[in-house]
């Protein structure tokens, strides 16, 4: 039984393609690389009518929903209605679902297993930023849920590569979670590589 491996009713999770993440040059330097295999992604998933799930992370200025980091530092980010806290323009995201988080996994206090549940989900995609917080916070409570992950190496980065390399190298093993590039997830889902044909 192939049950970490299986790329079935998937969903593509695009996760914290933000202004706010893109402000230093360490990730400034991927984000056309990035938008651009986020867009496939997405354009493909949309043609195999697979849902997309663009997560956000989105704080509140008054310190009530801060990660403890955040309070140890005395400095707030990703304010709701601020430019930082606004999905990349460039990103292709008709017809998807948007979902806040307030932590590092998408998983942590928000609807996303009811959504996963309601579209009858079965494997997640992931894609975006950063490897090692985000992705890696996703990919472990993903697993929890009996999830099987589907990394798109060309669509996710890293202010720190060695610690992302270490990161992904983790799920895969750990989790056995698969990493693979875009085009190979592509082909992969319903339709094939029919999907990215316009």
């Amino acid at each position: 039984m192939d049950a970490t491996g299986s790329l079935q009713s998937p969903t593509l999770l695009l996760i914290d393609m933000q202004e706010g993440f893109f402000e230093t040059e360490d990730l400034a330097q991927h984000r056309a690389r990035l938008a651009s295999a986020c867009n496939k992604l997405a354009v493909a998933a949309r043609k195999a009518e697979v849902p997309v799930i663009a997560v956000r992370t989105v704080h509140k200025k008054d310190k009530s929903i801060w990660t403890l980091k955040m309070l140890e530092d005395d400095q707030g980010y990703l304010f709701k209605g601020t430019g930082q806290a606004r999905i990349l323009p460039e990103l292709d995201l008709a017809g998807s679902i948007e979902l806040i988080k307030r932590r590092d996994s998408a998983f942590w206090a928000t609807e996303l297993l009811t959504l996963l549940l309601q579209h009858r989900v079965a494997s997640l995609i992931l894609a975006g930023v950063s490897s090692e917080t985000c992705i890696a916070a996703t990919a472990t409570d993903a697993f929890s849920a009996n999830l099987p992950v589907f990394l798109a190496r060309d669509a996710l980065a890293s202010a720190d590569p060695d610690f992302e390399d270490v990161t992904l190298k983790f799920l895969q093993e750990h989790y056995r979670q698969r990493i693979l590039s875009s085009e190979q997830l592509i082909a992969q889902l319903p339709g094939g590589a029919a999907a990215t044909k316009n």
